[in-house]
């Protein structure tokens, strides 16, 4: 896995969310998150065995994340009855050249807001009534020319809309227009079908996992 991918999506997600700025180790990055179900997550671009293992062992504190860039299946092995796996993802990136002319209109009835603060710039959409439809942020990142695209969600009665197309679109233009050149996300399953038809590729897989508690290993 290039871990030049990764470093660029761990840097631009924790500007995303306001976590602290990553710190480097030899086998992937850490990043202090702070939240009480995500206090840390470790990310690592390749599936090392004994990495794993001994971060596996040696960490005490719930709501540490792992995140791997293998197949569920190659690090299961590896854990104890104390770490749980949260839905399987996939790490993809693009090269961005989206115009205005290709944003999409939005059905009737639908209205799209963009704002940004410091280097992240977020995308609303709402309904007739004002209630949330969808929404996604992205945000630069150390690296000259990437962004990563973030929090891309469409409520499930709005779904199949084009309204998470015309958030991708909007974000790309924007992202664009400040200078970038490729864009970085991990994507969800369901997410990734939207992703690939505008032309994202899949690097990897990105298995997650976290420590629910220290009473398994006892």
């Amino acid at each position: 896995m290039d871990t030049e991918i990764v470093r660029a999506w761990v840097e631009g997600w924790a500007a995303s969310r306001g976590a602290a700025p990553p710190t480097e180790a030899p086998w992937g990055f850490t990043v202090d998150v702070g939240l009480p179900r995500q206090v840390t997550r470790h990310v690592l671009p390749r599936a090392d065995e004994a990495v794993i293992r001994r971060l596996v062992q040696t960490t005490t504190a719930p709501a540490t994340w792992l995140k791997v860039m293998a197949a569920p299946e190659v690090i299961s092995p590896w854990l104890t009855p104390a770490w749980t796996f949260d839905d399987p993802g996939f790490l993809m990136s693009t090269s961005l050249h989206t115009s205005l002319s290709d944003i999409p209109d939005l059905p009737p009835g639908y209205q799209l807001r963009t704002w940004s603060r410091g280097d992240v710039t977020r995308a609303l959409v709402r309904d007739m009534d004002g209630a949330f439809a969808a929404h996604g942020q992205v945000a630069a990142t150390a690296r000259a020319g990437s962004v990563v695209f973030d929090q891309i969600e469409t409520a499930p009665a709005h779904r199949r809309q084009g309204l998470g197309r015309a958030v991708m679109h909007t974000l790309a233009d924007a992202a664009i227009a400040a200078g970038a050149r490729t864009g970085v996300l991990a994507a969800t399953i369901e997410g990734q079908g939207l992703y690939k038809s505008l032309g994202w590729t899949t690097h990897a897989p990105l298995t997650s996992v976290f420590l629910a508690s220290t009473d398994a290993r006892r």
